[in-house]
C-alpha cells in the first residue's frame, strides 16, 4: 500500500501548509518594516558605506533589525561577507 500513497491527496495540504507558513513570514516582515523608525534606512546606508570601505558587498548582503524589548532597544546588524 505504500506505493499507492504517492498518489494520495495528502500532498496538497502539505503544500498549502508550506505556503501558509511562507505567507506568515512575509506578513511578519512587512509589519516589522512598517513599524520601523524613519531613520533606519538611512542608518543602513551609512553602515553599508562604512563596510564598503573595507569589503565589497551588495546592498542585499546587509540586514538591519531594530527590536524593542520594553526597557531597551536592540540594533541587530547581519552582514554576509565574501570569503
Amino acid at each position: 500500500m505504500a506505493f499507492f500513497d504517492i498518489f494520495s491527496r495528502d500532498k496538497a495540504p502539505q503544500s498549502a501548509n508550506i505556503a501558509k507558513e511562507r505567507l506568515k513570514v512575509i506578513v511578519a516582515h512587512e509589519r516589522r518594516a512598517r513599524n520601523a523608525p524613519d531613520y533606519l534606512p538611512a542608518l543602513q546606508n551609512d553602515i553599508l558605506a562604512v563596510i564598503r570601505k573595507y569589503v565589497d558587498i551588495e546592498h542585499d548582503q546587509l540586514q538591519i533589525d531594530l527590536n524593542d524589548n520594553g526597557n531597551c532597544s536592540i540594533l541587530e546588524v547581519n552582514v554576509n561577507l565574501p570569503r
